[in-house]
């Protein structure tokens, strides 16, 4: 309970200081609304926006969610985390705080971008898009718990340079913009080696309308065990930074 509760505190405080920053919150998705806009008209004469829009929401959580150890940064350099070493606060209250919080932020960007999509021609049904946003939180908190870990265990000045080249290949692999199946058979192999390909497949199941399929239940399991995998790596470094 004590876990619970500290999580709990430790989410409020971070969800108030990222929605002071609300240039941030728009500056996270500007890029992949950007996408939308310029790309998305162009996307829309060989595909659809159930396609496309998916992919783009796997392009917000790498960019966004994928950089919440920026937060660790700071706080390396204002020397938050040296006070935090004498805290009686459990130390994975510390890390799960951080990580729902930049789940929850990315969740308000996504909602961002499929309301935009909408505007443009996207009709997914409701359930899917629903369902398409749990995995997304799924995604996030993986993506805010492998950051922040990585955040840790890098030099500060190397987090964006480092993070910023693995982020591009990794979107690219994904078939956020094109379905890897148009790939030759090395690329996508390659492509199915990764966790965010499964995501976007399964999210694009859902927002077609197809919810019992053997995607959606390969990109529900990737997103879940991706989770608790990061989740327990961020953990695990968080509590040896803070020991």
């Amino acid at each position: 309970m004590d876990v619970m509760r500290e999580t709990w505190l430790v989410f409020r405080h971070n969800v108030r200081i990222l929605l002071r920053q609300k240039v941030g919150i728009l500056f996270g998705v500007m890029q992949p609304l950007l996408y939308l806009v310029l790309f998305g008209p162009l996307f829309a004469t060989i595909g659809t926006w159930e396609t496309l829009v998916p992919g783009l929401l796997v392009q917000v959580s790498l960019l966004s969610a994928g950089m919440a150890g920026f937060g660790i940064v700071f706080d390396l350099r204002a020397g938050v985390l040296e006070r935090l070493r004498v805290t009686p606060a459990h130390r994975v209250a510390l890390l799960l705080g951080r990580v729902l919080g930049s789940s929850l932020i990315l969740l308000i960007q996504s909602v961002m971008l499929i309301a935009l999509g909408y505007a443009f021609g996207l009709r997914a049904p409701l359930p899917g898009v629903l369902a398409g946003l749990a995995i997304m939180a799924l995604l996030g908190v993986s993506l805010a718990a492998l950051s922040n870990a990585i955040a840790l265990t890098l030099d500060p000045d190397l987090f964006a340079p480092v993070v910023s080249t693995v982020v591009v290949p990794l979107i690219l692999l994904s078939g956020a913009f094109l379905p890897m199946s148009m790939a030759p058979a090395w690329l996508d192999a390659v492509s199915r080696a990764t966790p965010f390909r499964h995501v976007v497949e399964a999210v694009r199941d859902l927002f077609a309308g197809h919810y019992a399929t053997a995607t959606v239940g390969v990109g529900v399991a990737v997103a879940l065990a991706l989770s608790a995998v990061c989740v327990a790596v961020g953990t695990r470094v968080f509590n040896r930074a803070n020991a």
